[in-house]
């Protein structure tokens, strides 16, 4: 009896080990997606325009391909990466994390840049293509979607490693990491599918319906092209801010302090001024100046890759491409 009593108490202990390590996957786990919050904003706000100008019953399966290729990406080719730069470069992982921070800060500025260059000829020379059948768009379009993807998910996943504690083994990285992949990727193309539909829906609801419930469809199709401006808004806005504070932090890691102090001691004198709500006032006033930091980094490196790095790729590296591409053909 005493032998099933000890028994019982092992399998007890065992179970709360199981239960703490799963509670401390999860809470590592949001707490990865919640630092990579402008990379996840804005890939769900860019998708978007990969479906556009396509049949209504077209959209959902391209949504699809698109999270297939989005989940392959963060598991199949960055997880391994990742675990692989834990174990024998992790010195690697803060230049890394400082380089997507800095494309995030380049995209965000573009972004700021186009609207001020906006015009409505470009959108239509980018997103038509009369010469090419309808198949063969979307598979282009997926394709490309899938190939930003992979940009903003390799971000996603180095800001994911970032924040798991150095001691943890590869086995409790690997499950934290596959966690974050899988959730984010559900609820970034769970958004998207539901963004893209809504307008269909509201459509139906407005001529199929009667009374309150028309009134709502019109009020979705009303309210959908507002939140996709919100929407693409928020996500440059994420982009910028999150981009500066990875800048920010990487290079107080690296030793230049004064950035990083400055916006302590500038977020410090927010609270003195406004002193109710002080977490929230240092929270606000510390993403303002990240953001700043990201914005002025993004303008700056926007005439260096259009000016310089673009057309460096486009003289070397693109021809090499298209010769070996040439060479498989023959």
């Amino acid at each position: 009896m005493s032998g099933l009593i000890a028994l019982l108490d092992d399998v007890a202990t065992i179970s709360k080990v199981a239960a703490a390590s799963i509670d401390d996957v999860a809470g590592q786990a949001a707490k990865a997606g919640a630092k990579a919050a402008g990379a996840v904003i804005d890939d769900a706000a860019v998708t978007p325009k990969y479906v556009h100008g396509f049949n209504a019953d077209r959209e959902l399966p391209i949504v699809w391909k698109i999270a297939r290729g989005s989940i392959f990406n963060k598991l199949v080719i960055l997880l391994p990466v990742a675990l692989l730069l834990s174990a024998f470069a992790p010195w690697l992982i803060s230049p890394l994390l400082m380089l997507g921070g800095a494309y995030l800060c380049y995209e965000g500025a573009h972004k700021v840049a186009h609207l001020f260059h906006h015009t409505d000829a470009h959108d239509s020379e980018k997103h038509t293509h009369p010469e090419t059948d309808g198949a063969s768009l979307e598979e282009e379009r997926v394709a490309g979607a899938i190939k930003t993807d992979f940009i903003l998910s390799a971000e996603i996943m180095t800001i994911a490693l970032s924040t798991i504690p150095v001691q943890d083994g590869l086995l409790m990285k690997a499950v934290i990491l596959a966690l974050v992949a899988v959730a984010i990727t559900v609820a970034v193309y769970g958004a998207v599918a539901v963004i893209v539909k809504a307008d269909d829906v509201g459509v139906h609801l407005a001529t199929q319906r009667q009374g309150a419930i028309a009134a709502l469809g019109r009020g979705i199709v009303h309210v959908m092209p507002r939140l996709l401006t919100v929407l693409t808004v928020v996500g440059t806005a994420a982009m910028i801010w999150v981009g500066g504070q990875i800048i920010v932090h990487g290079l107080h890691e690296l030793g230049w302090h004064a950035p990083y102090e400055t916006i302590h001691h500038l977020a410090e004198a927010a609270v003195e001024a406004v002193p109710f709500a002080p977490g929230l006032v240092a929270w606000v006033a510390t993403a303002f100046f990240d953001g700043l930091v990201g914005l002025a980094l993004g303008l700056i490196l926007l005439p260096i890759v259009t000016r310089v790095l673009n057309p460096l790729l486009q003289a070397t590296v693109l021809p090499l491409i298209a010769r070996l591409k040439g060479a498989k053909a023959t």
